[in-house]
């Protein structure tokens, strides 16, 4: 079968022909019938620094896909051939002090799709039958397959009270534009984003954000106060950017949240704690997808109705243009990328 991998430790990656995987005891095999690129994948086809530490070649990347299972391993009974499934990147032990605590989105063993072991960008691929979690066929396959990286914003959004809530998002990635449409469609009173990049602004005002602001375009502090007098009730940052972090702590009201989804190039940085204490803020940090209260909420979600997710998806294209979809992401030029995988 043909598959997307990274083949050599060096920027890109490439189409290359593998055996098709065979299923094992608790596996479950899946025809892919979508796919969709993540940030982390662009981090292994640029070699970053981070891929360069991580991830040993050869290995098929991506971890967000969706597709039909053709075949259950010995022991599995909650999966059966013919079921629509998504994928959840993150295969956990089950067996540490977290996984026993309901706390498998921290699991100290975690191995992750298309990062420690082979992933999705193939036309079948085996994986965990849990992995494999099970999607109503009236989602649209555009949108089932990135339910993975959907679910990190609605475990950063439903981390707390949305209903009547002035929500404010800082960066419109994929994930920050997912979490706009979550918000409103929690009921959330208004939605503040904001965003450099005049490509994703766009992409904010398509999805439903009330009011889309600028750092590049003055005082940043005063145009949030302006429109939320007091301070938001919540700021979910999902952009990574140092700023962002003095801005959350900032911008949000006494008593409010502050929910961490952004990852920082440099992990050390500094922030008012003073600030975070007078004001008796709640700081989460949030990782992947709390399993598996994330996925049923995102479920619950995608069934009412009231997402607004058609807009993030801006190209859909054939696996085999991979590269032009890889270049697209790095231009910033994109939001999210699906691929097909029809012959």
């Amino acid at each position: 079968m043909k598959a997307i991998a990274k083949v050599r430790p060096a920027p890109g990656v490439e189409i290359v022909d593998v055996k098709e995987p065979e299923v094992g005891p608790g596996e479950v095999k899946i025809r892919l019938e979508a796919a969709s690129v993540c940030g982390t994948d662009l981090h292994i086809y640029t070699w970053d620094n981070w891929a360069a530490s991580r991830i040993h070649p050869p290995r098929i990347i991506g971890h967000e896909f969706c597709g039909t299972i053709e075949a259950v391993g010995v022991g599995v009974t909650d999966r059966k051939v013919g079921d629509f499934v998504a994928s959840e990147s993150h295969i956990v032990c089950g067996h540490c002090r977290q996984c026993l605590h309901g706390q498998g989105h921290v699991c100290v063993n975690t191995r992750i799709l298309g990062v420690d072991i082979d992933g999705g960008f193939a036309s079948h691929v085996v994986i965990p039958s849990q992995n494999a979690r099970i999607t109503d066929r009236s989602i649209p396959k555009e949108i089932a397959c990135f339910q993975d990286a959907l679910g990190n914003a609605v475990h950063t959004a439903m981390a707390g009270p949305l209903l009547n809530q002035t929500v404010l998002i800082t960066g419109m990635g994929p994930i920050g534009l997912f979490a706009v449409s979550i918000c409103k469609a929690a009921g959330a009173a208004k939605v503040i984003a904001t965003e450099v990049s005049p490509y994703r602004i766009g992409l904010a005002h398509e999805v439903g954000a009330d009011v889309v602001l600028s750092p590049a375009e003055g005082d940043l502090d005063k145009r949030i106060a302006d429109v939320a007098p007091g301070g938001v009730d919540a700021t979910l940052e999902m952009s990574g950017h140092p700023s962002s972090l003095g801005l959350a702590v900032r911008s949000t009201r006494p008593g409010g949240r502050v929910s961490l989804l952004g990852v920082y190039g440099d992990p050390n940085q500094s922030v008012d704690m003073n600030s975070v204490i007078f004001k008796g803020l709640n700081v989460q940090g949030i990782v992947g997808r709390n399993l598996w209260q994330t996925w049923d909420q995102m479920a619950t979600l995608l069934l009412g109705g009231k997402l607004n997710l058609k807009p993030v998806i801006t190209h859909t294209m054939h696996y085999t243009e991979f590269q032009a979809a890889m270049e697209l992401m790095k231009a910033g030029k994109a939001g999210k990328v699906v691929f097909t995988f029809e012959d």
